[in-house]
């Protein structure tokens, strides 16, 4: 801004440190390559709501019978939460390289809910609406239960310290994954609603999930790829499609039953040798 003397008219221009000062920005609004990539987490969860609602909900309310749309409009919308996942993946893992702003958590906390909670939320609510055999109002009961569970999650992971490496409870992308997957396996209403349940209980449960870093980091992110895969087979109508998307979803359900048996495992065999060094120092 440039400050001009009455008395001479002339103007005056601030120095260019003081220019510089005025405009920094404050650090805790300075985005990091890591807020960047949460950001795009929650920019996929976001379009994972608008394509299940243009693709799969407008067409059912308007009665529309192409169906193609809707498997394709399902299709991408799981894809975009999948791509949410590697997202998330890849902003812890860019966080600890290089560095995340202040409000990196929070962001992440934030995109987390839209693209883990909503999202899925939504996906299960929409399904309750177009499914032959489903209940509406029942099948936002369960809508309400995911997107809670994530919501009570992610406020105790940012006041719990839990052991470093381990999760406390399955956590939301993989809980979020679980949901679709047991929604695209098209079981009875029943039994999808008390999977979605279970899915939503071990996300706030107790139980332990290992970080994915590492090796298995990697195998989470082929695993991701491979259910792009198995999802574009399936919205394209490839040979053996369904049967493909069918199994890699029944899969998910195992390896959320499965993964935690890992992380006990490991605490059992860390308690058997801390009792064994316990007896080799005992005189």
């Amino acid at each position: 801004m440039t400050v001009v003397d009455p008395e001479t008219q002339a103007g005056w221009v601030p120095e260019a440190d003081e220019l510089d000062d005025a405009e920094d920005m404050p650090l805790s609004m300075r985005l990091s390559i890591a807020d960047t990539l949460t950001l795009g987490n929650a920019t996929c969860g976001f379009m994972a709501v608008y394509f299940t609602t243009t693709g799969i909900l407008i067409p059912h309310l308007t009665g529309s019978q192409e169906t193609g749309m809707a498997r394709h409009s399902a299709a991408t919308a799981v894809i975009l939460m999948l791509c949410a996942a590697v997202f998330d993946l890849f902003d812890g893992l860019v966080a600890r390289k290089l560095r995340s702003s202040p409000m990196g958590a929070e962001l992440d906390n934030l995109s987390d809910l839209i693209s883990f909670g909503l999202a899925p939320a939504y996906f299960v609510l929409v399904y309750g609406m177009v499914a032959d055999d489903a209940h509406q109002r029942v099948a936002a009961v369960g809508a309400i239960v995911v997107l809670l569970a994530v919501v009570l999650r992610l406020a105790r992971f940012s006041c719990v310290t839990v052991k470093d490496g381990t999760f406390q409870g399955m956590p939301s992308p993989f809980g979020a994954l679980t949901v679709v997957s047991i929604v695209l396996l098209e079981l009875p209403f029943v039994a999808t609603l008390l999977a979605i349940i279970g899915t939503a209980w071990l996300m706030v449960s107790r139980v332990e999930y290992p970080k994915p870093r590492g090796p298995l980091a990697v195998a989470m992110l082929s695993w991701i790829v491979a259910a792009m895969g198995l999802l574009a087979a399936w919205a394209f109508e490839a040979p053996g499609g369904q049967l493909l998307l069918q199994t890699g979803c029944a899969l998910q359900l195992v390896l959320g039953a499965v993964i935690p048996l890992f992380a006990t495992a490991r605490r059992v065999n860390t308690f058997r040798d801390n009792r064994r060094e316990a007896r080799a120092a005992q005189p």
